[in-house]
């Protein structure tokens, strides 16, 4: 990364995250602010200190974890024991019914513009919004296939003078699905973006697929489906341990384990997890590659926002079931959204936003 030293990292998401960088110093955490009126902007520009997190960019996600390992490991131990099995059943119960869908996914770029005209002109999104906030030194904007209050959408994230991220080792890539891989690979070579892995059945399987690089080096999966609602589909994290985060996000998250792949000959598993059938929702694609426990997490990608019901029972679960609040659950200083913000076991981010709170933001 050039020109930046590494940061906390902000909370984030599509109605008001900034995940910028602070004008102030470098060192400083990034704040939030909302773009719609100036009482909110001065509201949620004092979140630094409530959200700020040890997360330092650049280190693995187990070292990020390492210095708090037996502290949430010892207070996950005491919820479980505190907590009657009725109790928990309950809150499992909650989980599996509450009505949860994954929002948008949050990471920086270099180059606005640039990449704003590659994800129009090569794969075909739409810039839902763009919102500027020069006091603060950062740009947002919104791309997707569909509205937000019903689709998947990217938030991208411009921070003044920042030209350059890096993206780590533990983020793998998004996933589009594309009726024609071959004729979007052509689409996409002939206004010069970087073809990795040329079109062709996957590795022990037949659907046709294909890697791409946008201009900031994020990859993404093309993969060859016939119409679908959720076309931006996929988001593929690694992890350390892929039965604690199956377990996790099952539990936690009232996710479903769609379905598990091993690949002996190429050492890795996958896990496809999320809240509905892949051919029809956003789903979270977990990797598990052999003998590999920790990764550098890099400070390009951010997080996911997932909907839910109710913050407060969402932070018990994840509490309950491994993870760590970084955020408590309530609302934002000065708005009414609430919002509270976790990390799962190998550390990765997500916020969960009211479901009622998200469509209010959105008018």
């Amino acid at each position: 990364m050039v020109g930046v030293t590494p940061m906390a990292s902000s909370i984030g998401f599509s109605l008001f995250s900034s995940l910028r960088l602070s004008s102030s110093s470098p060192l400083s955490a990034p704040r939030l602010c909302l773009s719609f009126t100036p009482s909110r902007r001065v509201a949620l520009s004092h979140l630094g200190s409530i959200v700020l997190q040890s997360q330092n960019f650049g280190l693995s996600a187990s070292r990020t974890l390492r210095g708090d390992s037996n502290v949430s490991a010892s207070s996950a131990q005491g919820d479980v024991a505190q907590a009657s099995t009725a109790d928990q059943e309950s809150l499992l119960d909650w989980v599996k019914k509450d009505n949860r869908r994954m929002l948008h996914v949050v990471y920086r770029v270099g180059d606005l513009d640039r990449t704003i005209k590659f994800y129009t002109e090569c794969l075909g999104m739409k810039l839902l919004r763009k919102r500027d906030i020069p006091e603060e030194r950062y740009t947002n904007a919104f791309l997707g296939y569909g509205p937000e209050d019903s689709q998947f959408v990217v938030e991208l994230t411009y921070n003044y003078g920042v030209d350059k991220y890096d993206i780590g080792t533990g983020f793998g890539h998004f996933g589009i699905a594309v009726e024609d891989v071959a004729k979007t690979v052509e689409l996409i070579k002939a206004k010069g973006g970087k073809v990795t892995r040329e079109p062709g059945p996957v590795k022990g399987g037949s659907t046709v697929i294909a890697f791409i690089e946008d201009p900031d080096g994020y990859k993404f999966e093309l993969l060859e489906r016939g119409p679908t609602p959720e076309p931006l589909c996929q988001v593929m994290l690694r992890v350390g341990d892929l039965d604690r985060s199956i377990n996790f996000y099952e539990k936690a998250f009232g996710m479903e384990l769609l379905r598990k792949r091993d690949n002996p000959e190429y050492k890795y598993t996958i896990a496809m997890m999320g809240y509905g059938p892949e051919d029809k929702n956003a789903v979270l694609e977990l990797t598990y590659n052999y003998g590999v426990s920790e990764y550098e997490k890099g400070n390009a990608y951010a997080q996911i926002a997932v909907g839910t019901n109710d913050v407060y029972r969402t932070a018990e679960a994840i509490k309950l079931y491994g993870g760590k609040v970084t955020r408590e659950p309530g609302p934002l200083p000065g708005i009414n959204t609430k919002i509270t913000v976790c990390l799962d076991p190998d550390g990765w981010k997500t916020v969960f936003v009211d479901n009622l709170d998200f469509l209010k933001e959105l008018e």
